[in-house]
């Protein structure tokens, strides 16, 4: 995918064809995590950095002994206040228990029946969930599930990539960013895995 990914990119913007180059290879791939798994990894880290998040999801794991990721009826069983104590915030400890029951009412679909979904049918489905928003879903979208086209205009370090690749002092507004994305269909997930590389640059 990204071979195909990254020449359909550079013959479309040169720009971003330098910062390719720059770059190297393309280092996106997807983790097999179930989308409740997924869903729950992406609460912890809202808001955060990746240390910090890491740091509270590990505490929140640990709760579970024996266990690599706890099941949704074990988040449900679980009193907040013991979430509470290993690090999450009061919206976040709603948002993991609503997590969990959506997935057990089948809400949250199970990894393989959102396969057959259209990212716009995910999208719908998921942000019915309380603290899942669009920017949440298209992670999952993006890195479990592997979706080639996907474009993260609200998220910030995308947005601040695209600043620094081409020389803007202001960043995007997300509707700009849309607009200008149109040229690297269908490949905007590598795209925007190349606009977070430029904030390392």
């Amino acid at each position: 995918m990204s071979v195909i990914a990254i020449g359909h990119l550079s013959r479309a913007d040169r720009i971003l064809a330098e910062l390719i180059k720059r770059v190297g290879p393309c280092g996106l791939k997807p983790k097999p995590r179930t989308p409740f798994q997924a869903l729950i990894r992406s609460v912890a880290y809202q808001q955060l950095n990746g240390t910090a998040a890491a740091t509270i999801l590990a505490r929140v794991i640990a709760l579970y002994p024996g266990k690599r990721f706890p099941r949704p009826e074990d988040i449900l069983a679980t009193p907040d206040n013991k979430l509470r104590a290993a690090g999450l915030s009061r919206s976040k400890t709603a948002a993991m228990k609503d997590i969990a029951a959506k997935t057990i009412e089948g809400v949250v679909p199970g990894t393989r029946e959102i396969k057959k979904l259209s990212n716009e049918e995910i999208v719908e489905r998921l942000t019915t969930v309380r603290g899942v928003g669009p920017w949440t879903v298209e992670m999952l979208l993006i890195f479990t599930l592997g979706r080639a086209d996907v474009l993260p205009i609200t998220d910030y370090g995308v947005r601040k990539g695209f600043a620094l690749t081409y020389g803007r002092t202001e960043l995007p507004s997300p509707k700009e960013l849309l607009v200008w994305g149109e040229k690297w269909r269908p490949h905007r997930s590598v795209a925007a895995w190349y606009l977070w590389r430029a904030l390392d640059q």
